[in-house]
């Protein structure tokens, strides 16, 4: 597959594309000046075209990312890693405001890929140069969904590039220890037709290395009883996709559009763990090495189709919008454990994982004028069907002969059915006041298939979902916002599913089919001003979760423990959000962001005592844009993630620090450069203290991955649109109004 990709990259569609008249690469750039050809365009000076948009909205705020240096070799995790108040680790865990209870849209619709544990590798795959912009939605209106998540709002705005002509990007990189990547994408628009697409190959991954102490307590002896693990991972997948969409005018009133989309990757890695575990009242002390080689693809694709009409009256559309997508992963994972001093007979065994989850989500969403303001109303109906099948297999030690464990096998399957209305009117009262409220009703039906264990459960439910917002207009420069959302979090099929996975022989995990959805409760206030030439932003925020579902440890066998999850008395957090950012000299730009938080859990421990955890944390980054030259541009960042809780305990602080260069080479043609974890101190680090385990986890991952490429332009003029300048944070809005947001979610 990889070589199909990365022939095709270099194939004739990019030539035709090379032919067609300029344009400008960028939709929100200003009309580019073609050169004469008898002179070449110069490199020009670095401008800011993004910020010519506002970035802040009612309901949301836009983060522009295209316009970072590493886009042209990073990944989706690398953009989201640039966004203000999230961050995504090397496994591809998001978290916003230190919560991962994040739904990651893309243009405003969910997606099969970006689902349960398909979402890391995903974002990992995804190529950062596909994204336009990032939308954070701490507190989604009406108009969203409350699948895979319920919670805050990630939405992925993908480039569309709607000016005539053609235009065309090339990218190609090489990295550290055999690490690549290569993209091109483009677009043609002619009369009432528009065609864009892409493709990408990516030879990516981290590999990593683990320690993990333990003392559990032995019930029979009351003494605590010491036992470690050392891992180490390693394994560079194949990853690419392609991606096209087709639109066609057919009259100044009416567009049809049609996409679809097709990503795969290796489920390829090896690893050794060696576990040395204490000797309890009944059980034997171990000593045992376990080699893993696993294999196997993923394969994620979508297609879909959408009809808009503008109607008559200003402002007033209709959009009929159907979406269909897939994610289908299959790996064979070889187990052999090898036992020192005989105390237990070496073993092999074979597992084998077919996970898959299909959703079909068909939505409509009106919108026109009334009575001053803008009435919004919509519908969902979406259906989510996931499936899993395990088989595990021993191997006999004396005949090789493979034989089904059927503890360890299992087939599950959940069936989730979700209808939705929902109506918003926002309105501006006066030259001031803007408001925004909105309620959703959510219908949701669940069948859960448990084939092994031959178990068959439903469960119905009724969700109303209010939410509000407000802007004020204190000056000319300055606006205050009011926001409160209500929002729900539906436990996902692994999270419901109660078969037990078998890590190994002393690590185990399952899901619970008692789990509750969390309800949410969001309030929210902010205030944004310019200071000088800086932009800045304060938001004070205070969340309230029922039910909250958090990670749960237990020891279910002498030695044997299992994670699973389970709903929590609540919790909550607060804090203070900021960012602050603009040009500090003509060549040298900051943007940063900070947000000072607290967060509360109230759990049961595994001794059934109800406990409370709190933890203040300061998350934070910075990054410097630095203008060398006209042609010469640098860019530092520094991130720094917080203490965040996880049920039982919390993960420690951490931080990375990356660097990056773009060399302008000719007025198309760029070298990039990219550091990232330049100093090697990017690390996971879990603790669990109880009554019955202490625990703290420690994992660090390749540092210091380098990569080395070059970006080319084809098709438009060669302006200082061209030239990157780092993300931008954006103005405060005009009136104080409510603002029109991007896609929408019905």
């Amino acid at each position: 597959m990889h070589k199909i990709f990365l022939t095709a990259c270099l194939a004739a569609p990019l030539t035709a594309l090379a032919q067609t008249q300029p344009a400008a690469d960028q939709p929100d750039a200003k009309p580019a000046t073609t050169a004469k050809p008898s002179k070449p365009a110069p490199v020009l000076p670095s401008v800011t075209v993004a910020g010519e948009r506002p970035t802040n909205r009612i309901d949301r705020q836009v983060y522009d990312v295209k316009s970072d240096i590493s886009s042209t070799n990073g990944s989706a995790a690398d953009a989201l890693n640039n966004v203000p108040a999230v961050a995504v680790d090397p496994d591809g865990t998001v978290t916003l405001r230190g919560s991962s209870n994040v739904q990651i849209l893309v243009d405003g619709k969910p997606s099969a890929m970006l689902q349960g544990d398909n979402r890391g590798p995903t974002l990992q795959a995804m190529n950062a140069d596909d994204i336009e912009s990032v939308e954070v939605i701490n507190n989604p209106g009406a108009q969203f969904g409350n699948e895979a998540g319920g919670g805050p709002i990630l939405n992925l705005v993908m480039r569309r590039n709607r000016k005539p002509g053609g235009f065309a990007n090339l990218n190609a990189n090489g990295g550290y220890a055999g690490r690549y990547n290569s993209a091109a994408s483009g677009s043609y628009n002619e009369g009432p037709w528009g065609f864009q697409g892409g493709i990408h190959v990516r030879h990516d991954g981290r590999n990593s290395t683990a320690v993990v102490s333990r003392d559990r307590l032995d019930p029979a002896t009351g003494a605590f009883v010491h036992s470690s693990q050392s891992s180490s991972g390693a394994g560079l997948n194949d990853m690419g996709g392609v991606n096209g969409t087709v639109s066609y005018n057919l009259d100044q009133r009416d567009t049809l559009t049609a996409s679809a989309n097709y990503m795969g990757r290796g489920n390829d890695q090896r690893a050794i763990d060696h576990y040395l575990n204490g000797a309890t009242a009944g059980f034997a002390a171990t000593d045992y090495v376990r080699t893993t080689a696993r294999e196997g693809d993923a394969k994620n694709f979508s297609w879909g189709g959408r009809y808009d009409h503008k109607g008559q009256l200003p402002n007033e559309t209709l959009k009929i919008d159907l979406r269909v997508s897939a994610s289908e992963n299959d790996s064979n994972s070889g187990y052999a454990d090898d036992y020192a001093g005989g105390v237990l007979p070496d073993s092999r065994s074979h597992q084998r994982n077919d996970n898959s989850s299909h959703i079909v989500d068909f939505t409509g969403d009106y919108e026109r004028p009334l009575a001053g303001g803008s009435l919004k109303a919509g519908y969902k109906v979406a259906t989510n069907k996931n499936n899993a099948d395990t088989l595990y297999t021993d191997f006999d030690p004396l005949s090789s002969v493979a034989v089904v464990n059927p503890a360890r096998s299992n087939r599950y399957q959940l069936e989730q059915t979700v209808v939705a209305l929902y109506g918003s009117y926002q309105l501006k009262l006066n030259d001031n006041w803007g408001v925004l409220g909105g309620l959703r009703t959510e219908h949701t039906g669940m069948d859960i298939h448990q084939i092994t264990g031959g178990v068959e459960a439903r469960n119905n439910y009724t969700n109303l979902i209010p939410s509000l917002f407000a802007t004020y207009k204190a000056s000319e420069t300055a606006n205050m916002r009011f926001a409160y959302a209500r929002r729900i979090r539906r436990p996902n099929a692994n999270d419901l599913n109660p078969y037990v996975v078998y890590r190994d022989e002393f690590n185990v995990s399952s899901g619970n089919p008692l789990l509750k959805p969390t309800k949410t409760d969001s309030f929210e206030v902010g205030y944004e001003t310019k200071v000088g030439a800086l932009e800045t932003n304060l938001r004070g925020y205070y969340r309230k979760d029922t039910d909250a579902i958090v990670d749960y440890r237990t020891f279910i066998a002498d030695n044997v423990l299992l994670t699973t999850r389970q709903n929590g008395e609540g919790s909550h957090a607060s804090g203070l959000e900021f960012t602050v950012s603009g040009k500090l000299t003509p060549s040298l730009t900051l943007n940063s962001s900070g947000n000072l938080a607290r967060s509360q859990q109230t759990t049961q421990d595994d001794s059934g005592v109800l406990v409370s955890r709190s933890a203040n944390s300061l998350s934070g980054r910075v990054r410097l844009n630095y203008a060398y030259s006209a042609a010469t541009q640098v860019q530092m960042a520094l991130q720094m993630q917080g203490k965040t809780l996880s049920g039982q305990g919390y993960r420690s602080p951490n931080n990375t620090f990356n660097l990056s260069l773009r060399q302008a080479v000719t007025p198309r043609l760029s070298l990039v450069g990219t550091v990232t974890d330049l100093f090697s101190t990017n690390k996971m680090e879990t603790v669990i203290n109880s009554a019955t385990l202490r625990e703290t986890s420690t994992r660090r991952f390749d540092g210091r991955v380098f990569y080395l490429g070059l970006s080319y332009r084809l098709g438009g003029a060669a302006t200082a649109a061209d030239t990157h300048n780092g993300p931008r944070f954006g103005p405060p809005p005009g009136p104080g109004g409510p603002g029109r947001g991007g896609p929408s979610e019905g």
